[in-house]
C-alpha cells in the first residue's frame, strides 16, 4: 500500500492549528460586503487605516511603514489586538493567513509524487488507449487541463485496483467521462441529476445507431476491392507483415459520417451556433470517430439521471456493476462528500478521485441558523473530530472560500465596483425604504446599468420599490459621499481573499480526515491536481481501500 503523506494525529494537529486561528479572524470572512457602509464594518474590525493594510498586501501606491510603536502596546493574536479584538497588525495577519493554507500546512501530496506511487509496479503500466485525442479541439483551456490532469490519475488508480469501471458522479455534460473511455479504455457510467445533461448524451448515442450502418457498409466496400492484402517490407530482419486495413478508406467512411451529421444540422435550421454549440458539437463529432475506430456501435460512457447521494443504492442504477473507481469533477455543495461517504460505505469502490466545488452550497450541521437538513446527512463536517467541537464556517465564511487567491495576487482582482455599488445601494434602502434585507437579488442589475444612478433605480424597481422618491443627485450625492471609503472595501475584501485558502483548507482537510477515521491503514491524500491560475478549487481528494 502507498504511505500517507500525514497520518491521522498529525493531520489532527494541523486542523487545530487551523482552527485556532480562524477562531480569531473568521469574523472578517463572515462579514457581509452588502451591510459594509450601515453596519460600519471598517470601523469594526479595523485599526489601521487602509492604506497600511493595502501596503502590507503590496499593492499600495503609497508606502507605509507599519506603526511598530502601536503595534508593542498591543498583545496581539495573528495581528489582532486582544483587548479591542481589531486588526493592528496586516503583516502578522499576511504572515499568518499563509503559514495556516494547505502549502503552508505541509499536508498535501503532489500530483507528480501521486501518479509516481501508483505506477510502481512495471505490470500495471500498460496502456489501452482506444484512440489518440487533442482535448483542446473540443474544450476550453481550463477545461482541458483538469480533464487531462484527473484522467490520468484516475487510470492510474483503475490500474492500481486492477479494475475497468469508473463511476463519474455529477457528470455534467461528459468531458471527463468521455475522455476516460476514449483515451484510457475505460467503462464509464456518468451520473447527473439535470436529465438535459443525460438526454444530450442518449441523443448522441441514437445518431450514432443510426449512421454506423452507413459506416458499416462503407466499410464492407473498401474491403471487398482489396484484391490482394498490402504487405509491408520487412525490417530488421523481421518477416513481412500483412498490414492493417484501416487508414484511407476508415477516413472516408468517418468523413461521410461526420458528413451526415452536418447535415443533419443544416437541415434543422440551426445556421447560426454560439461558442458553446460548436463546443459540444465537436465533442459529439470526436466522440463518434473514436467509436468508429474502435469498431464500437454502443455508448462511449452511459449516461444516467439520478440524484446522488450516500444512500444512492449504486446497483440500481448500473445493473452490470463491477468493482469501479468513484470520481468527480467539481461536484458542487454537498455531492463532494457525499461521494466520500459513498466510497467509505460500498466494498465495490476501491478508490476515489473528488475534486469539490461551491463551498457556499454545503449545508452545515452546527451553524446556528441552520435549518434541518431534508436531503440527509450535513456536508459540513464530515470527521468525527470537528463534530466533537460542533465546528461550523458560516455562509459568507464558506463564500469567501470560493474566493481565488491566486488570481488576485497575478491583478485578476475582485469586481469593486458592483461591490461598491450594492453596499451604497443598502444605505439607500436603510434610509428612505426602511429596508435592510429583500428576498429578491439584485446582483445581476450591474451588468445592465450605465451608471450608478441607473443601477440604483434598476434595483429598486427590481425590489418594487417606489424609485420616484429620489431625484437622480439625491441618488448620485450617495455615490459621491461614500466614493472616498473605497479603499476600505477594497482592502477589506483583500483581506477575506488572503483568509480563503486557510478555510478551504479545513474543509477538504475534514474530509480528509473522515477518511483516515474510517481506516487509518489505507491510502487517503489531499493532492494539488490542477494549476491554481487555470483551476482555483485544484485539490483532490484521493483514496485507495487497503
Amino acid at each position: 500500500m502507498i504511505p500517507s503523506s500525514v497520518s491521522l494525529a498529525e493531520l489532527r494537529q494541523r486542523m487545530d492549528e487551523v482552527a485556532r486561528f480562524l477562531a480569531a479572524t473568521l469574523s472578517i470572512a463572515n462579514a457581509h460586503t452588502v451591510e459594509f457602509y450601515t453596519h460600519d464594518v471598517w470601523s469594526r474590525f479595523m485599526a489601521v487605516p487602509p492604506e497600511e493594510v493595502l501596503n502590507a498586501i503590496g499593492i499600495s501606491g503609497r508606502q507605509r511603514e507599519p506603526d511598530v510603536q502601536k503595534q508593542k502596546q498591543s498583545r496581539t493574536t495573528f495581528g489582532f489586538c486582544q483587548d479591542a479584538n481589531r486588526l493592528v497588525d496586516p503583516h502578522e495577519l499576511l504572515r499568518s493567513a499563509k503559514a495556516h493554507s494547505l502549502p503552508g500546512l505541509g499536508v498535501c501530496t503532489s500530483r507528480d509524487e501521486l501518479l509516481e506511487a501508483l505506477r510502481r509496479k512495471p505490470s500495471e503500466l500498460g496502456t489501452d488507449m482506444v484512440v489518440e485525442l487533442d482535448p483542446d479541439e473540443f474544450m476550453n483551456i481550463k477545461k482541458s487541463h483538469e480533464v487531462q490532469s484527473m484522467a490520468e490519475v484516475v487510470d492510474c488508480l483503475a490500474k492500481r485496483c486492477r479494475v475497468k469501471q469508473v463511476i463519474d458522479v455529477g457528470s455534467g455534460k461528459g468531458y471527463l467521462s468521455s475522455f476516460l473511455s476514449m483515451q484510457h479504455g475505460l467503462r464509464v457510467f456518468g451520473i447527473d441529476s439535470s436529465s438535459i445533461n443525460t438526454h444530450g448524451a442518449q441523443e448522441r448515442n441514437r445518431k450514432l445507431k443510426k449512421f454506423s450502418k452507413v459506416y458499416q457498409k462503407h466499410r464492407k466496400a473498401a474491403e471487398a476491392e482489396k484484391d490482394v492484402p498490402q504487405i509491408k517490407d520487412a525490417e530488421d530482419g523481421n518477416e513481412p507483415q500483412e498490414a492493417e486495413v484501416q487508414t484511407p478508406d476508415l477516413n472516408t467512411s468517418e468523413e461521410l459520417f461526420l458528413s451526415a451529421m452536418s447535415l443533419e444540422v443544416e437541415q434543422s435550421g440551426k445556421v447560426s451556433l454560439t461558442d458553446e454549440e460548436r463546443q459540444r458539437r465537436k465533442m459529439e463529432n470526436l466522440q463518434k470517430k473514436a467509436q468508429i475506430r474502435s469498431g464500437a456501435t454502443g455508448a462511449v460512457f452511459s449516461p444516467l439521471t439520478s440524484y446522488v447521494t450516500a444512500e444512492t443504492e449504486l446497483r440500481e442504477l448500473i445493473e452490470e456493476l463491477e468493482d469501479a473507481v468513484l470520481v468527480g469533477l467539481h461536484t458542487c455543495g454537498d455531492l463532494a462528500p457525499s461521494m466520500l461517504r459513498m466510497f467509505a460505505a460500498k466494498a465495490e469502490l476501491l478508490a476515489v478521485c473528488g475534486v469539490g466545488c461551491c463551498y457556499n452550497k454545503l449545508s452545515e450541521e452546527f451553524e446556528p441558523d441552520t435549518q434541518e437538513s431534508s436531503r440527509g446527512a450535513f456536508g459540513f463536517p464530515l470527521s468525527q473530530h470537528l463534530r466533537r467541537r460542533s465546528w461550523f464556517c458560516g455562509r459568507n465564511a464558506r463564500m469567501s472560500a470560493c474566493l481565488a487567491l491566486e488570481r488576485v495576487a497575478v491583478g485578476h482582482g475582485i469586481q469593486m465596483d458592483s461591490l461598491f455599488y450594492r453596499a451604497v445601494l443598502h444605505v439607500i434602502l436603510r434610509d428612505h425604504y426602511g429596508a435592510y434585507k429583500s428576498e429578491k437579488r439584485v446582483g445581476n442589475v450591474y451588468s445592465k446599468a450605465k451608471s450608478f444612478v441607473d443601477y440604483v433605480r434598476r434595483a429598486l424597481r427590481k425590489l418594487d420599490l417606489d424609485d420616484s422618491k429620489l431625484s437622480d443627485e439625491d441618488i448620485q450625492r450617495y455615490h459621491d459621499v461614500h466614493a472616498p471609503r473605497r479603499p476600505e472595501m477594497h482592502a477589506f475584501n483583500l483581506l477575506k481573499v488572503t483568509l480563503a485558502p486557510c478555510i478551504e483548507g479545513l474543509i477538504l482537510m475534514d474530509r480528509l480526515c473522515y477518511l483516515k477515521e474510517q481506516d487509518e491503514g489505507s491510502f487517503s491524500a489531499l493532492v494539488q491536481l490542477f494549476d491554481p491560475l487555470l483551476s482555483p478549487r485544484c485539490y483532490a481528494i484521493v483514496a485507495l481501500k487497503g
